[in-house]
């Protein structure tokens, strides 16, 4: 039987679970990075353990589902560590996604993806407990309640609300572009209209252009979606425009460049020397030209 010591509260009761009894949530959003902040936590708790119980439910499988602490977990890991305190609650698998919501929109750094999808699950779960009492359920202004109570859960406005949820309708594969951000966040919005087989379509357009969507190109994409247009030949027509700003510049990688010069050059030496060749080179220019004239 795990050990068991009061928590902060009278109703949480702490308990050390073996770390194979531990299983992450059912499509948690929340991606579990190896990185440098990961490093630090794990430093942390060879070091001190961890000082923040994490949250789980009994798994009807067995076991215990995490509803917030995965980063704690896949660190106690790391760490080697066989057990992990927890606070155990019995909550509703609607509960148990509020919660999960909750406690992980409080870090900082979060992609568009996790918050597209955080978003669209904690809306969900709050309709079905709107349609289990409807007397609690509403509309406001033409808004869904739910997305009224989640704007003020997280401080975002409606329309902010609303666009992650509906970014959550992206495939994968583009939502992990966004978090690249080889897709802004507008565009997204907008090819998020697209069915599944015009978003694949979409991603070859990309890869076959080579170029990432304006806001016009978007807009004009997810148009022809709703015309029954959208084609594969019509995308990658447009997406293979050039576009003005495309036109008002040229970029150079620096690793296409670097070879013809020192190891010790910046950037901005690299860029003062080209413009000198070049400035040389119109000065031979003309006066090769004036030579040829005379």
């Amino acid at each position: 039987m795990p050990a068991k010591k009061k928590a902060d509260t009278e109703q949480d009761v702490i308990v050390n679970v073996k770390l194979s009894e531990l299983h992450p949530f059912k499509n948690h959003p929340f991606k579990v990075l190896d990185d440098e902040l990961m490093q630090q936590t794990i430093d942390s708790i060879s070091q001190v353990g961890v000082l923040s119980p994490a949250v789980v439910r009994p798994d009807p499988g067995g076991g215990y589902e995490v509803i917030s602490g995965h980063r704690r977990l896949y660190a106690c890991e790391a760490a080697g560590l066989e057990t992990m305190p927890v606070i155990v609650k019995d909550l509703t698998d609607d509960e148990a996604v509020i919660s999960m919501v909750d406690s992980n929109l409080q870090r900082e750094n979060i992609l568009p993806s996790e918050r597209a999808i955080a978003y669209k699950m904690k809306a969900e779960a709050l309709k079905h407990q709107g349609q289990r009492g409807k007397s609690t359920f509403r509309q406001n202004g033409g808004k869904s309640w739910t997305v009224e109570k989640l704007s003020q859960d997280t401080g975002e406005s409606i329309r902010s609300i609303e666009r992650f949820i509906r970014l959550a309708k992206l495939e994968p594969q583009l939502l992990e572009k966004v978090d690249n951000k080889e897709i802004g966040l507008t565009p997204a919005v907008e090819l998020a209209s697209l069915t599944r087989d015009e978003q694949q379509g979409f991603l070859d357009a990309m890869e076959y252009s080579q170029n990432t969507p304006s806001f016009s190109q978007a807009q004009r994409i997810k148009k022809l979606s709703q015309q029954g247009q959208c084609t594969a030949e019509a995308m990658r027509e447009i997406m293979s425009e050039e576009k003005k700003s495309e036109l008002d510049k040229i970029v150079i990688n620096t690793d296409e460049i670097k070879k013809y010069f020192p190891r010790s050059f910046t950037p901005r030496q690299m860029k003062n020397t080209i413009l000198k060749l070049l400035n040389n080179w119109m000065k031979n220019r003309s006066k090769k030209q004036e030579a040829e004239r005379s």
